[in-house]
C-alpha cells in the first residue's frame, strides 16, 4: 500500500454515479430509494487489487453534467490519477457526455496516461429500452483506450471488477529493469572486470 490514489467519478446527471459509489464501498444502496443531486462529495475506501492487497482510494463524486453545468472543472482533470466515467445504457445522451468528458481529459492532460474505466449503468432495466448497445460502447472504449463494464447498481458484484481493475492499474509497482547495473560487481571490495585497469 502506497500513496492514496485520487479518482474522479463523472458523467451526466441521473446516471447513478453516487449510487455506484455507495454500492461499491458500503454495499447498502437501495434501488429505487430517493436520491438527491450531488454537488460534490468525497469517499475514501480501501479497494482490493489483483495483487491481493488493498489500496487506499479517494473518490471525488462530482456534480452531474447537464445543460446548466456542461463542463467538468479543470482542477478535477489535472489532479486525478484515474477516472470513472458513468453513463446510462438507456440514454444515448449520457454516452455522448462521457465521450466529451474523455476528450476534455485528453486535452487538459496533454495525453498523459491516466487510468480510466467507463461504466454502462442500469444494464438491468427492462422497462426502458437500451439505447447504447455493448458493441457500440466497446468500439468506442477500444478506440479511446478505456476499460468498459456494463453494470447494475442492483448487482454489487457487477461493479467490483471495474474498481479492482482501476485500483490495480493505478497502483501498479514499476516494472524492474532488465538491464544490469554497469560497473558493479556483486562481490564486495572486488572491482569488476569493466572497471579494473
Amino acid at each position: 500500500m502506497g500513496k492514496t490514489s485520487k479518482v474522479v467519478v463523472c458523467g451526466q446527471v441521473l446516471t447513478g454515479k453516487t449510487a455506484v459509489l455507495e454500492q461499491v464501498i458500503y454495499g447498502n444502496h437501495v434501488v429505487g430509494a430517493p436520491m438527491f443531486s450531488t454537488i460534490e462529495d468525497i469517499y475514501v475506501a480501501y479497494i482490493d487489487t489483483d495483487r491481493g492487497v488493498k489500496e487506499k482510494v479517494r473518490f471525488y463524486d462530482t456534480q452531474g453534467i447537464d445543460s446548466m453545468n456542461s463542463d467538468l472543472p479543470k482542477h478535477y482533470i489535472t489532479m486525478a490519477d484515474g477516472f470513472v466515467l458513468v453513463y446510462d445504457v438507456t440514454s444515448f445522451d449520457s454516452f455522448n457526455c462521457i465521450n466529451r468528458l474523455k476528450k476534455d481529459i485528453d486535452k487538459y492532460r496533454d495525453k498523459k496516461e491516466v487510468t480510466i474505466i467507463a461504466l454502462g449503468n442500469k444494464s438491468d432495466l427492462e422497462k426502458s429500452p437500451k439505447q447504447v448497445d455493448f458493441q457500440t460502447a466497446q468500439k468506442w472504449a477500444q478506440r479511446e483506450k478505456v476499460k468498459l463494464y456494463e453494470v447494475s447498481v442492483a448487482n454489487r458484484l457487477s461493479l467490483m471488477d471495474g474498481f479492482v481493475w482501476l485500483a490495480s492499474r493505478m497502483t501498479q509497482p514499476p516494472a524492474k529493469s532488465g538491464f544490469p547495473l554497469v560497473g558493479r560487481n556483486k562481490s564486495k571490495g572486488v572491482p569488476s572486470a569493466d572497471t579494473a585497469h
